[in-house]
């Protein structure tokens, strides 16, 4: 980042180990965790904290934390054949989707937790004063109902002590996809409260279309849940995925992976209606099914009833 070393920016940066990674190859991955900024102010504002953290280490008078077990991008077999034995280096974007296709072979890939990273905070009803950091604009939602108040600064999720949005967001991400709860301690007015959250449905949903991933199944279309009220006009179970296909991908026009058209609704995949995660057909897809595999689709299509096949695909890697 160029900043000029008068500006406050320039002033911060040179009390800080500022290093360029141009390969990840010895890298500890297990150490690293990536920090997230959401304007300039933010990011002031996150670098005074870490001096002044770093000042109270020491001083004696904040406790070293645990250090993660070492994980090395020779450690991935499948990273290891991608690039050390082709004598190409190893970039950040291949480890975490390397990560998840050796997590597949060797059958411990869990597709919530994998998957679906990084949960937006909105899905809680936060909204962030940026500029102030982890103080709250605005609430509502789930946060709202345990309690939080415009203005409160977050300060802990789950016992873990948060300093900036970097820091939510990766204590966010570790929370478990089968909670109910999650608890956030806030700063209100020089005292901390501690809120217990009710997390609300597909909390951990994220738009996978943003982060391609070789072992999400692509389905090559879009949908929408349909409505409970909708479902029963249609004779279809309240509690089930049903939903309506709003885009169909030319690629599955051409390739003829499938024969849906927009406005045709899903309301059932291998026979199966319901699922106590998925509300969309799609959704359901993505969490049950390995890219690659053929399903049969249940589908109502201007009042008539049909079947149809669906071909999913893997998706070839960007590099």
């Amino acid at each position: 980042m160029l900043s000029p070393k008068s500006s406050l920016l320039g002033k911060q940066l040179s009390q800080y180990v500022c290093v360029r990674v141009t390969r990840m190859d010895d890298v500890d991955i297990g150490l690293q965790s990536a920090d997230t900024y959401l304007s300039l102010s933010s990011l002031e504002l996150a670098l005074k904290q870490g001096l002044e953290l770093h000042q109270a280490y020491q001083q004696g008078k904040l406790k070293h934390a645990d250090r993660p077990k070492p994980l090395f991008p020779r450690q991935i077999p499948l990273l290891v054949k991608r690039t050390f034995a082709r004598n190409q280096c190893v970039e950040c974007h291949l480890i975490g989707d390397y990560q998840n296709l050796q997590r597949e072979q060797d059958g411990a890939l869990d597709k919530l937790t994998h998957l679906y990273r990084s949960p937006d905070i909105k899905t809680l009803g936060i909204i962030l004063d940026v500029p102030k950091g982890l103080v709250v604009k605005e609430t509502g939602g789930a946060v709202q109902a345990a309690g939080m108040k415009p203005g409160d600064r977050i300060s802990g999720l789950n016992g873990t002590p948060v300093w900036t949005f970097g820091d939510l967001q990766y204590a966010y991400d570790k929370v478990n996809r089968r909670s109910d709860h999650v608890q956030i301690a806030v700063d209100r007015g020089g005292e901390t409260v501690q809120l217990s959250v009710a997390l609300p449905a597909r909390w951990w949903w994220t738009d996978l279309r943003f982060r391609q991933s070789s072992v999400e199944p692509r389905t090559y279309f879009e949908d929408r849940p349909v409505t409970e009220a909708d479902k029963r006009k249609l004779g279809l179970k309240p509690e089930g995925f049903a939903s309506e296909v709003k885009y169909v991908a030319e690629f599955a026009k051409t390739m003829k992976t499938h024969d849906l058209r927009v406005g045709d609704i899903i309301f059932g995949v291998d026979g199966v209606e319901s699922d106590e995660l998925a509300n969309t057909a799609d959704l359901y897809i993505k969490l049950k099914k390995a890219p690659g595999e053929s399903v049969t689709l249940d589908v109502i299509r201007g009042g008539s009833r049909m079947r149809m096949q669906l071909k999913t695909y893997r998706m070839s890697f960007r590099k």
